[in-house]
């Protein structure tokens, strides 16, 4: 704060209109943004942190469904989470009232039906947040009891987004068109949420700018029949706006959005010359001065980012695609490649990947998003009171949201250009673009030779650190606090064993790794955290045959494997069974070592189950370049028993994501050259314990875990092995 008030001295000083604009804006940021942190910061409801109150508030948005985790064994409870306002809160510190921002987590049901503006009161823990936009995380014990039904208002903008929600089917359309129309993605599943994102297609499903040009310019069109005066229409048109932001729930783009649309609008009416980058700048400052905390939101990066692009760099695009194609196609290209290439380093930064392919991706989806559009807003006005007309607009549009979805899911397998996620990913795509702008903007051959130079070198050296690299033996994935290994075939076929708790990771890693077709799958045991990710594995991939446990607990689990895999041959390992797969360096042998075929009980560890970790199928693998052993979970009892069928290995997959509960004879029978650790960072159980990883480096032994080096893959050449990691780049050891 003093810095910028002493350059703004200066400024005033030298007389510097443009430095004096800019270091107020500075100042006048900063102050909103202090004043409201010190409010939060220092609100009466921070007194209560860690106590337990009786709590009134006010509902601000509309709750929603929390991402079901997987712990070990199980999963965590569905909890819905929701924006409140505190009114009156009561606890050991006395009574107070106040109005101040909260964040809500409950498991009550009751929660899915109410409505912004409902006030309700509950037994509650008072935890202090990292939200920056609240006071406190509030953790609801018991039930909810509602003080007050919703306002006529907030039932009829709840009628049209559940009306819509109800009627739009099922599938991908089904999920994709409440998400275009009103930014509504409950019922878009994982996988298709992946599939949206890799594609470059994400932003259809967030409403923005392009919402709010489409419902204007229809509405606009619309009044011309009604009305003859424009400054009736531009009226018009704003109220229709303003209850679309409602209808759609004020978000950061979409408040960003709002704001632009209504310079244009006053812009328009007053007869003015309407110049958007101006408006883009008057919106910005608006947004960010009534919420500062949408200033560190990504959507609202993003969205910023591709209206600029759309500004001041698609005019440009055109004019230079026109020169070799028909201007229609410069006008329909120049869009997605300017929001694209401005929202770059945003995208990178977050996903860790850019797809080039998306640039075709929008183009292809771009002649139908209006009439989605649309016809889809059309349906959701009239879905409370003509039910029947809704359906059949519906049912039109089912078919071009189809279409979109086809293109997402084919988009999606395409390779994407992996750059690293955060600061390493953002700082490459800069580069990178830099380097290009500075190459189109100056002419001079030794410059162009310099940058030519410069990029070329940047390629070789991310050739040389691609992840994996093109003759990896064996992957183990990255898929948090789970398990999931692959050993490659050739030809883009693969083993897998386990496929982690996460289908949306598992999927990704299999991309990673170029798989597509799984010989044999193993699914060592029916824990969460071993086969939760099935449906990621089966995502566009054939599979011959799969290994299951004899032991069919948990029984949720196990049934929901056996419905994913349908028909797919599917055979119960025990041991002695084994098994001979070829591969592009020879052939492959598995040995089972475990199960037996009747369950064997063993004292209990404490944990997820010791019955189930038990009954892992535990192989012992030989290659011509390696030998592996992957035991699953099995603990310490378990593992004494299958030591009489084990001898030295090249490769441990350790066992039960390298626990404290480990038998130190196995280990030394073993005596790996590398153990890969299949963990999930800062996990409750304490993974991996200090012990196993101190036992397994006494023996000489590289450890590698994919918490810390990300996704594994291991190089080998007659038992010499070298390994590449997504984090860490290649190290080459013997």
């Amino acid at each position: 704060m003093i810095i910028s008030l002493a350059l703004t001295f200066i400024a005033i000083f030298k007389g510097n209109t443009r430095f004096i604009v800019l270091i107020a804006a500075l100042l006048l940021g900063s102050l909103t943004m202090s004043f409201r942190q010190q409010s939060l910061a220092s609100s009466a409801i921070r007194e209560y942190a860690g106590t337990s109150v009786e709590i009134v508030a006010q509902i601000v948005t509309d709750p929603t469904k929390t991402v079901r985790k997987v712990y070990g064994s199980t999963f965590s409870p569905q909890n819905y989470t929701y924006m409140a306002r505190a009114l009156n809160v009561s606890g050991s510190q006395g009574n107070f009232r106040l109005s101040i921002p909260i964040r809500i987590i409950t498991s009550d049901k009751k929660v899915e039906n109410l409505l912004p503006g409902q006030k309700f009161s509950a037994r509650a823990r008072v935890v202090l947040s990292n939200e920056a936009r609240v006071a406190a995380l509030i953790l609801v014990s018991g039930k909810i009891e509602v003080l007050t039904d919703p306002s006529r208002w907030a039932r009829t903008l709840g009628a049209i987004r559940f009306g819509l929600r109800n009627i739009s089917g099922t599938g991908d359309a089904g999920a994709l068109i409440p998400g275009m129309v009103l930014g509504d993605t409950a019922k878009q599943s994982p996988a298709f949420k992946e599939a949206m994102k890799r594609s470059g297609l994400t932003h259809l499903v967030a409403v923005s700018g392009a919402n709010f040009a489409i419902v204007s310019g229809f509405v606009l069109w619309m009044m011309q029949f009604l009305v003859r005066k424009m400054k009736w229409r531009l009226s018009a048109t704003a109220l229709t706006l303003l209850a679309f932001i409602a209808l759609v729930r004020p978000s950061p783009s979409v408040l960003r959005a709002a704001a632009m649309a209504a310079v244009l609008l006053v812009a328009q009416g007053t007869g003015r010359a309407r110049d958007s980058l101006p408006a883009l700048g008057f919106a910005i400052s608006a947004v960010v001065i009534a919420d500062p905390w949408q200033s560190r939101d990504a959507g609202f990066a993003l969205s910023v980012l591709a209206t600029a692009g759309l500004l001041l760099f698609a005019p440009k695009i055109i004019a230079s695609l026109s020169r070799y194609v028909p201007k229609v196609f410069a006008e329909a290209l120049a869009p997605s490649i300017a929001a694209t290439l401005f929202c770059s380093p945003v995208l990178v930064a977050l996903s860790g990947y850019l797809s080039p392919i998306s640039v075709i991706a929008n183009l292809l989806a771009a002649p139908v998003v209006a009439p989605i559009t649309i016809l889809g807003f059309i349906a959701a006005l009239l879905a409370p009171i003509i039910p029947f007309i809704s359906r059949i607009l519906i049912f039109i549009i089912h078919f071009p949201a189809s279409f979109i979805g086809w293109v997402a899911r084919w988009a999606s397998h395409f390779p994407v250009i992996v750059l690293g996620v955060g600061r390493t990913g953002f700082l490459r795509i800069v580069v990178i673009i830099s380097i290009v702008l500075i190459f189109r903007m100056y002419s001079s051959k030794a410059l162009r030779k310099i940058s030519i130079t410069f990029l070329i070198l940047i390629l070789c050296a991310t050739w040389i650190h691609r992840f994996p690299a093109g003759d990896w033996q064996v992957g183990q994935c990255d898929v948090g606090q789970g398990d999931s290994m692959v050993i490659n075939l050739g030809s883009h076929r693969g083993i897998v064993i386990d496929t982690g708790p996460d289908s949306s990771l598992e999927d990704r890693c299999l991309r990673q790794f170029g798989i597509t077709h799984i010989s044999l799958l193993i699914l060592s045991h029916f824990h969460a955290d071993h086969v939760e990710g099935l449906q990621g594995a089966l995502h566009g991939r054939k599979i011959d045959q799969v290994w299951i446990s004899t032991y069919s607990e948990p029984t949720m689990e196990s049934l929901r494997v056996s419905q994913l895999l349908g028909t797919t041959p599917t055979i119960r390992a025990q041991q002695g069974m084994r098994t001979v797969i070829e591969s592009n360096r020879g052939a492959i042998q598995i040995n089972v070592l475990w199960p037996q075929i009747s369950l064997r009980t063993f004292d209990s560890l404490p944990g997820d189950g010791s019955a189930v970790n038990n009954s892992s199928i535990a192989t012992l693998i030989s290659a011509p370049d390696f030998t592996l052993f992957a035991g699953g979970d099995l603990e310490p009892l378990a593992q004494i028993e299958v030591i009489p069928m084990l001898h030295k290995v090249d490769i441990y997959k350790v066992s039960h994501h390298a626990s404290k509960y480990q038998d130190g004879g196995m280990i030394k029978l073993l005596n790996p050259q590398l153990a890969l650790i299949s963990v999930g960072a800062g996990n409750m159980y304490g993974h991996p314990a200090l012990s196993t990883i101190s036992a397994l480096r006494r023996g000489g032994t590289r450890v590698v875990r994919t918490d810390k080096d990300g996704a594994i893959a291991v190089t080998a050449r007659e038992h010499h092995l070298s390994i590449r990691t997504s984090k860490s780049g290649l190290d080459l050891f013997h």
